[in-house]
């Protein structure tokens, strides 16, 4: 191995653990101790305090003063917001929220698919919002309808993302109603812990790749039928859109 090789293998390594640490800072708790982290990752405690200072000084990951402890930094949030104000899918959509929004009188949302999670990350609110709403969500992909829509429509490797995020009984549900799931017009599903049914329907391009789905919460199975008509609505007048990208 020449000099260089070793150099390039060596950064790729370096790069690895440094994902990895990210990755760990975002699944767990907000803030971790550093030999929490060395334990989990596999990764020596000298080695760790690194990488974490390399991403302090880059904005990726912060510590807290009083703790100590770690965890992810605010540069993060430029990203994010750089990526989604990028992707053709949300452009599409976001204008049709509203509509929906007033035809039934719920909250409407954009989920789409991330290594089996599902992130919603658009939204308007109806009047079922209650005391309480959640600014952000992102959850394990087969707890939620538009995950499984989503995840059922990806690859191999997506499909068992979202399987590795998922309890045993949501396994064993997914093993029987992929090929369902996958060729559904929508999915419905009760949010636990709250009266409120999740209707998702999939976002299709042009090309025939599901990118998102368009997602109503309402109140009783009544109304789902009703909504899957308005989110499907919504949903082809974006695709056509996408198809002219």
């Amino acid at each position: 191995m020449t000099g260089s090789e070793a150099d390039l293998r060596g950064s790729l390594g370096t790069v690895r653990n440094a994902v990895t640490l990210l990755h760990l800072l975002a699944d767990g708790p907000a803030y971790q101790h550093l030999t929490d982290l060395a334990e989990q990752s596999g990764l020596s405690v000298p080695t760790v305090h690194r990488l974490l200072r390399s991403l302090s000084l880059a904005g990726l990951v912060e510590q807290d003063t009083h703790s100590a402890r770690y965890g992810l930094g605010p540069e993060l949030v430029r990203f994010s917001h750089r990526y989604l104000a990028r992707l053709p899918v949300l452009a599409a959509l976001s204008p049709y929220l509203p509509g929906v929004r007033d035809a039934l009188g719920t909250s409407v949302y954009i989920a789409l698919y991330l290594r089996g999670s599902v992130a919603y990350v658009d939204r308007v609110e109806g009047g079922d919002g209650g005391l309480y709403r959640e600014p952000h969500r992102l959850a394990p992909a087969l707890s939620t309808a538009p995950g499984r829509l989503l995840a059922a429509r990806a690859d191999d490797t997506g499909w068992a993302q979202a399987l590795a995020r998922a309890d045993e009984a949501e396994r064993r549900t997914a093993g029987q109603e992929r090929a369902a799931w996958r060729t559904t017009d929508h999915l419905a599903l009760p949010v636990p812990g709250r009266e409120t049914i999740e209707v998702a329907v999939p976002v299709v391009d042009g090309s025939g790749r599901t990118a998102a789905a368009l997602v109503a919460m309402v109140g009783d199975d009544d109304l789902v039928a009703k909504a899957a008509v308005e989110l499907t609505r919504a949903t082809g007048a974006a695709g056509r859109m996408l198809g002219h990208a």
